[in-house]
């Protein structure tokens, strides 16, 4: 690729000095044509860029040169070296992790922006074959094999972070951030990505590429004339990489929630160094380019089994994944400065700049009564109970896990466990809610509708590849955070699962051939009704649950809530109702002489909303207008 070819004052015309793009120079040998010399160059670049298209009828178009030019220039500068001098090396696979806003301010390249926007695999692809250039060039401490490649992951994107409903047809081949929580990780398995099949007929060597990991041998040999359509695979020559499918669940907040709806979720690939980088429970953004398979070929049956049908799904081609905790690894490559990994990994509940003027300003009006104020701040429209607000505020934050790393001692859980018993209509689930609202991670479960396996975890059988996975519970879906379990007392067959997840706070499991252990550390809030619908003060705790001491002995707090007939009380109570139901009259600008005439307008609004909705709409611009005329007036 030639960008200037001119003769230097003084020079012979034999040594015409070559100046291509990117500013490197060279000199034409005596009785050659420049072109000669671009051929020579373009070809390095085009082998280059035939490792990251891997396709069997790769051609070099333009736009891919001048792209990959054009960031071989920027890598050639102080910044890009200072960038290229970051790849690491992970059992054998190269990768540059791109943290996008960094690069964005110090690469001016306009075409790359553009073309990652429409074509990303194509920009990310001509990336790594600059990197791969510069690196061949200036040869560093980097070995570079044969066929081996430089993985981008491009990160901290967000104009590509989305919902995961907002995943359509309209975004495939297009590049999407999604956070959410990993739910489920298939095992890591070699995934060939090419090989080299023998001619039955003529014995020549034809090398095959497999695009997305599609196997599909040579159909013809057209080498010769031979035409044979048999071919022998030679596995020795096949060339092999990390594979792993995670399922990926979206994080419903309480604004976000829609009724009737079930969290979504989707597939994702990982391969080489970003396998085994989380595990079922874990928090986690995937950035990553939209792809879609027909998984419905074998659907029907009889004739129609087989036959390729119109239906695809959507999966993600995980480009990096960022996790919220290094939970996968270990305490001692946690505290190592020298682990890569551990260092990029970064905490998504990260704090704003408003943020911190708000816990200034609060600490400021507050400072000397701020417990008071968290507990008020917790489920306020429950009236009383400060003394289990407090233990839920405490279960919140926790505390510290010790003796986790000394071999001689027993180590102590620095969570808290709160069990909240009672009579009914004392608001015990109003209060689980609540909290597991406020936690940054919780999980909110009714005992009722709960399995041991749906509590701690579950291993099911991956339809694609027939192998048996781990899919999180709810135990392992909360790891650090709350986990609320609501009528605690209707589930006793699951009460012995929860032994060792509570006090070891991990969940060992062996199923299918799989032996694991998976972190539990939670904390566990539950609630649960007394048998025969009513506390009986005559009975222990343990009588009134049917709960076995063992399980009772992991409960940190236990809060017994009665509902006593008490005069004072049950005012007080039925002026904090009151009081909401004025509040709510004034949020939205309505006037209530007294609380009988605002229940008799809600009765009529009922009943004209039953009747019709035409009837109810006279009825609020009736009822709009009277009260206009009263403020006028």
């Amino acid at each position: 690729i030639l960008h200037n070819c001119e003769r230097q004052p003084g020079e012979e015309p034999s040594k015409a000095r070559l100046v291509n793009m990117h500013g490197f120079g060279g000199e034409s040998t005596p009785g050659k044509h420049h072109s000669d010399r671009s051929i020579t160059y373009g070809d390095d670049i085009v082998n280059i860029l035939a490792i990251y298209f891997p396709s069997n009828d790769f051609t070099a178009e333009e736009d891919k040169l001048m792209l990959t030019s054009e960031l071989l220039h920027f890598f050639s500068t102080p910044p890009g070296q200072d960038l290229v001098s970051q790849v690491k090396d992970e059992n054998g696979a190269l990768f540059l992790p791109v943290d996008f806003q960094h690069f964005r301010k110090i690469c001016n390249v306009h075409e790359f922006y553009a073309t990652l926007e429409d074509k990303p695999r194509a920009a990310i692809s001509c990336m790594s074959a600059a990197v791969h250039k510069v690196i061949q060039s200036n040869s560093n401490h980097i070995l570079l094999e044969d066929g081996m490649r430089i993985n981008i992951r491009l990160h901290n994107y967000p104009e590509s972070m989305m919902a995961l409903k907002n995943l359509k047809a309209a975004y495939i081949d297009k590049l999407v951030s999604i956070r959410g929580t990993v739910v489920k990780v298939s095992t890591v398995k070699p995934l060939v990505v090419r090989m080299s099949f023998d001619c039955e007929n003529c014995k020549s060597n034809i090398a095959r590429v497999f695009p997305d990991g599609k196997f599909s041998p040579p159909y013809l040999c057209n080498l010769n004339g031979c035409k044979s359509k048999t071919f022998k695979p030679i596995r020795s020559s096949a060339k092999a990489i990390d594979f792993q499918k995670i399922r990926l669940q979206e994080s419903l907040k309480s604004q976000d929630h829609e009724e009737g709806r079930v969290p979504r979720t989707v597939e994702c690939e990982l391969t080489e160094d970003l396998v085994d980088g989380c595990i079922p429970g874990d928090v986690v953004t995937v950035t990553g380019i939209i792809r879609t398979i027909n998984n419905y070929a074998d659907i029907g049956g009889g004739k129609g089994k087989g036959k390729s049908q119109g239906l695809y799904y959507l999966y993600i081609e995980a480009v990096s994944v960022k996790n919220s905790k290094s939970q996968s690894l270990s305490d001692e490559m946690q505290d190592s400065a020298s682990n890569a990994r551990a260092t990029e990994l970064s905490d998504l509940f990260s704090f704003s700049s408003r943020d911190l003027e708000f816990v200034v300003k609060f600490y400021e009006e507050y400072g000397s009564d701020v417990f008071k104020q968290l507990l008020q701040s917790i489920c306020p429209s429950i009236y009383g109970h400060e003394l289990v607000k407090a233990g839920i505020t405490l279960s919140l934050f926790g505390g510290v896990r010790k003796h986790s790393m000394d071999q001689n001692k027993v180590p102590v859980r620095g969570d808290i466990h709160v069990i909240i018993v009672g009579d009914p209509g004392l608001g015990k689930s109003q209060l689980l809610q609540a909290a597991a609202a406020v936690s940054p991670r919780g999980i909110y479960v009714c005992g009722n509708a709960t399995t041991n396996a749906g509590l701690t975890v579950a291993v099911v059988r991956d339809s694609m590849t027939s192998d048996y996975a781990f899919e999180a519970g709810a135990m392992v879906l909360a790891d650090s955070g709350l986990c609320c379990i609501d009528e605690f007392d209707k589930m006793s067959a699951q009460h012995q699962a929860l032994l060792e997840a509570m006090e070891q706070q991990c969940v060992s499991v062996a199923k299918a051939g799989l032996v694991a252990s998976l972190s539990a550390r939670t904390s566990v809030l539950a609630a649960a009704n007394p048998v025969g619908g009513h506390y009986n003060r005559a009975k222990t705790v343990n009588e009134n649950l049917k709960m076995s001491a063992a399980l009772l002995s992991r409960f940190d707090l236990v809060f017994i809530l009665l509902d006593k007939p008490d005069e004072v009380l049950d005012k007080r109570l039925s002026d904090h109702i009151i009081s909401d139901i004025y509040s709510l009259a004034d949020r939205i600008g309505l006037r209530v002489p007294d609380i009988d005439t605002f229940v008799e307008n809600l009765n009529n609004a009922g009943c004209l909303l039953k009747k019709g909705p035409k009837l109810y709409q006279v009825l609020t611009s009736s009822f709009s207008r009277s009260q206009s005329s009263r403020s006028r007036s």
